[in-house]
């Protein structure tokens, strides 16, 4: 076949040779839902392809800005999927290392006169060959404060995101609301993000999903009763201010265990491999979270 000739290899077929495929079966194995999101990371891997396609074939190609925001609540899976992402690009050529290097405005930001510039340089430095992702980007812009250095930041970024797009893949992560806000103030930082990428809260059925693989991979398990009450936990819960979905699962699950080992040290009796993984009703129904919802009840 000449250089010029079409490829005959199948979508199915190009996604497997690439080793693109394990990985996005990683990320649907270790993130519950997001269909949404998951297939976007798809539509990019698949761009990605047929870009590398393109160039073998002698075709005219550019690779594409790949430069992204994530929208969503805390604990929808957005720094997992950045991680994830930084593996796909560097799978496909994209990117030389693939890494991931997460940050917050008090990485790039300094305090004083000079001392922003060097912060944010010696970040990006750390992150060139992979992806970068600002956590609560917004708050790299404070334009209440005329002292602030944010904007010092933004102009470095902003340089760097047009001229090192081949080897650098930036991520802006937040509420929606105040990403908007962001965007809309800062138009040169608009118009270099290529997706908007939105993460859903999760449903109660999938945050039991969560839960139950969380608790898998630790060595642990609901009895039945357990199922019933994390069930209405997670029903009160999601009901309550500063509800993170993932996150607080996790949280309440490592609550659930040391009361777990409390109750189990209480009857001071002979311990078996049962008593060791199975989690109570009780060791869950002791939570504040129900305590709460009774004070809460009308009376």
């Amino acid at each position: 076949m000449d250089a010029t000739s079409p490829t005959s290899a199948a979508p199915r077929a190009l996604f497997e040779s690439s080793g693109v495929q394990a990985l996005l079966d990683e990320l649907d194995a270790e993130l519950v839902g997001l269909a949404p999101v998951k297939g976007r990371i798809r539509d990019i891997a698949a761009l990605l392809l047929i870009d590398k396609l393109r160039a073998e074939q002698g075709l005219q190609s550019q690779p594409p800005t790949l430069h992204m925001c994530f929208t969503g609540n805390p604990g929808t899976g957005k720094t997992t999927v950045a991680m994830r992402m930084a593996g796909v690009l560097k799978q496909l050529g994209y990117v030389r290392k693939g890494h991931l290097v997460a940050v917050t405005r008090d990485d790039l930001v300094g305090q004083f006169i000079g001392h922003t510039a060097p912060k944010t340089k010696e970040i990006i430095k750390k992150a060139m060959g992979g992806v970068l992702f600002i956590d609560e980007a917004y708050y790299l812009y404070k334009p209440e404060n005329e002292r602030d250095y944010g904007q010092e930041s933004i102009e470095i970024l902003l340089q760097v995101m047009e001229n090192h797009r081949d080897d650098l893949v930036v991520i802006l992560a937040g509420y929606k609301d105040r990403m908007d806000t962001f965007f809309s103030s800062n138009p040169g930082m608009a118009s270099r993000i290529a997706h908007h990428i939105d993460f859903p809260d999760y449903s109660e059925a999938e945050l039991m999903q969560i839960a139950e693989l969380m608790l898998g991979k630790l060595n642990y398990r609901f009895d039945a009763g357990a199922v019933e009450a994390f069930g209405r936990y997670v029903h009160l819960r999601r009901e309550q201010p500063h509800f993170a979905n993932a996150r607080s699962i996790r949280n309440a699950l490592d609550r659930i265990r040391l009361r777990h080992a409390t109750r189990l040290f209480a009857n001071d009796a002979s311990l078996t491999r049962d008593d060791l993984v199975t989690l109570h009703a009780q060791d869950i129904l002791a939570s504040r979270v129900f305590t709460q919802a009774k004070q809460g009840a009308p009376s």
